[in-house]
């Protein structure tokens, strides 16, 4: 291989080393986004939480207060019951009475029944709360720990960025730009080693699609200095170190 073919393998290895330690940046800040998500989904769940609170003491003020007025109903029938002149009007005052009575046992049960779900919901915040506070801790120390990888990686590709921009100086625009268009489409592998199927064999292939490719691509890569692409994945192709042979 001549000197362009070694300059972009010798860029291929930097463009790896170089996205590899982006994804460790990536990967850096993303860990803040996560417990920043758990935070946020914690603080929505305290929002809906109170808000069922807020519900249930809406509905437990009604039924209070429809007991207020039944309370004051009974009062009014019972006073009804003692001044009753007729056995009929008795019975009758007596019935309603007691009816009364068992709407009002009922919406007492109600109310009893919303008051323990407003504590069990009351606990549910304050354990929520709990929680908010110590992932608001955990979100800190994890930003804190990213923000000193990141400035760890940020320098190491700083570095890298600068040896490949040296790098890429070796390498005509033309192909430089081919270079960086194939790494785009391939995370970064632009580069496809020519493979062999077996040492008696004189078949080869793509060593990015592993699909067939003609002898003649090998036999122009001994002798030449040349840019051959793979017509299935378009890939540079250049030969391992020792060739294909």
């Amino acid at each position: 291989m001549g000197p362009i073919l070694e300059g972009l393998i010798k860029l291929q290895r930097i463009e790896n080393r170089l996205r590899a330690v982006k994804t460790k940046l990536a990967r850096c800040r993303r860990s803040v986004l996560f417990q920043e998500n758990q935070l946020r989904t914690l603080q929505s769940g305290l929002e809906a939480k109170q808000e069922e609170i807020k519900m249930t003491r809406i509905q437990a003020d009604r039924l209070e207060l429809e007991l207020k007025e039944r309370d004051a109903y009974i009062t009014k029938l019972r006073s009804q019951l003692n001044l009753a002149r007729t056995n009929k009007e008795y019975s009758a005052i007596l019935t309603e009475l007691n009816t009364a009575k068992a709407d009002d046992a009922k919406l007492e049960n109600q109310v009893l029944e919303l008051m323990k779900n407003l504590e069990a919901d009351q606990a549910a915040c304050a354990e929520i709360q709990k929680q908010i506070e110590e992932q608001k801790a955990r979100v800190e120390q994890v930003r804190t720990e990213a923000e000193v990888k990141a400035a760890e990686y940020q320098k190491d590709i700083d570095a890298i960025q600068a040896e490949w921009d040296e790098a890429a100086k070796q390498i005509p625009a033309e192909v430089l730009n081919l270079f960086v268009r194939v790494a785009e489409t391939y995370d970064g592998e632009a580069m496809a080693a020519i493979e062999k199927s077996d040492e008696h064999s004189s078949s080869y292939s793509c060593g990015g699609c592993f699909m067939g490719l003609p002898a003649e691509m090998v036999n122009i890569l001994t002798t030449k200095d040349e840019i051959l692409r793979c017509t299935n994945c378009t890939r540079i192709l250049y030969l391992k170190e020792g060739g294909s042979d």
